[in-house]
């Protein structure tokens, strides 16, 4: 039956779609299911203790201050924390260029909320992080996509995509969600000099970046770009940065951070004003209690070692189950590899027979602006102990073999 609302929704309504990761997850709580399909980090490396301990603190010492309303830029001390880390690492900047989100989600949203307009063309790698393309099409953004390869975006591919003109360039530089890949720092240069040339500016989404397993760390787009751009100790970039605390302490506190130019800051602001006011103020001052004494640099070194066996483990068990024609990539960190089936496989498919094992993914085409990578998926390996990863990686084996047989 049809409602009179069902004549009053705006126009931008018709371009948003559910996550098909989201929809998937209502599959995952079927009984013995083993689930590679969301994003999560491992509920078993939450610094729980640490959090009641620095919950009972704040309520004791700080308790009209955190149950209260706050600025809508974020709790200052925490803005300066994040500046201290930033700083620590190369990006010099102050606490007015820093915005506190709730999650990098909203950021994702603020940033189509003031650039983009219907019409407007982003440049994306493809495949491209599932939750920016869902942010961004309700704005009617439009898409041109650059591939990528084991070494991240194919740079030699971006001139070409950058006459088009795009509003700005979107990448993910560290262990891509969804590849797991990592832009070479050649690579970065290169996208770098290109952006500048072309006068485009650059979104770069870095919720990884602290969760390497091997090889070097590889310096941000954003310090690359800001070397050339520092004036008299202001940022002034080509590059707008964000970041999270969803990985290194815990994606229900919903905080995430902006790094860029003050006037954009300014920008991304009020358009937050008309969206939630401001941040929890609880979640940022107990979060920035947390951080406090370098516990967060110790914690991350908890987590990597976790992520790292886990990962470890998926590549072997894919060496072992996997049928001939399978390929997958080796990500040095983050929480995500990704497999390519023979071009003639579609994984949408195929996950209804993975599914019939009780084990779950997601399709690799979700990830693609363009709706190709149809024979291409996405697991995430952070969430599950070695022991279910390694049960859930024979049972996908098995599907895979049998969807094989039964094709030729």
């Amino acid at each position: 039956m049809q409602t009179p609302w069902e004549y009053r929704y705006s126009q931008r309504t018709q371009r948003m779609k559910a996550s098909a990761i989201r929809e998937l997850l209502k599959v995952t709580e079927q009984p013995n299911m083993i689930s590679f399909g969301g994003g999560f980090p491992a509920p078993d490396v939450f610094p729980v203790e640490e959090f009641k301990r620095a919950c009972n603190y704040v309520l004791e010492h700080k308790g009209a201050e955190v149950l209260q309303y706050g600025g809508t830029d974020g709790y200052v001390p925490l803005r300066e924390m994040i500046t201290r880390h930033n700083n620590r690492v190369g990006i010099r900047v102050n606490i007015n260029n820093i915005l506190i989100t709730s999650g990098s989600q909203q950021a994702l949203d603020l940033l189509g909320k003031i650039f983009i307009n219907r019409g407007d063309r982003i440049l994306v790698e493809s495949p491209t992080y599932l939750g920016a393309l869902q942010a961004w099409n309700a704005y009617g953004a439009e898409y041109v996509t650059v591939p990528v390869d084991e070494y991240g975006m194919k740079t030699d591919a971006l001139e070409e995509a950058l006459r088009i003109g795009p509003k700005f360039i979107y990448v993910l530089p560290n262990f891509q969600n969804p590849t797991g890949t990592t832009l070479s720092l050649e690579r970065r240069l290169k996208l770098i000099e290109l952006a500048d040339r072309y006068g485009v500016p650059i979104v770069e989404d870095d919720p990884y970046g602290q969760l390497r397993y091997e090889g070097e760390d590889l310096p941000a787009v954003e310090i690359l770009d800001s070397k050339m751009r520092v004036q008299n100790g202001t940022y002034t970039g080509n590059v707008i940065y964000l970041s999270t605390f969803s990985k290194i302490l815990a994606p229900g506190l919903r905080l995430a951070w902006v790094i860029a130019p003050e006037g954009v800051i300014s920008k991304l602001s009020l358009a937050k004003q008309g969206t939630d006011l401001h941040t929890s103020t609880f979640n940022q001052i107990v979060a920035h209690e947390v951080g406090q004494h370098g516990f967060i640099d110790r914690h991350v070194e908890v987590i990597k070692a976790t992520y790292r066996e886990r990962r470890d483990a998926m590549l072997e068990s894919l060496e072992e189950n996997m049928p001939e024609g399978v390929h997958w990539t080796h990500p040095e960190g983050g929480l995500f590899l990704w497999l390519t089936l023979p071009e003639q496989f579609n994984s949408t498919e195929m996950l209804a027979e993975a599914i019939k094992e009780n084990v779950a993914f997601v399709p690799g085409e979700f990830f693609h602006p363009d709706g190709s990578g149809k024979n291409t998926m996405r697991l995430n390996f952070s969430f599950c102990p070695p022991d279910k990863i390694n049960e859930g990686i024979s049972r996908l084996g098995k599907a895979f073999k049998r969807k094989l047989l039964t094709h030729y």
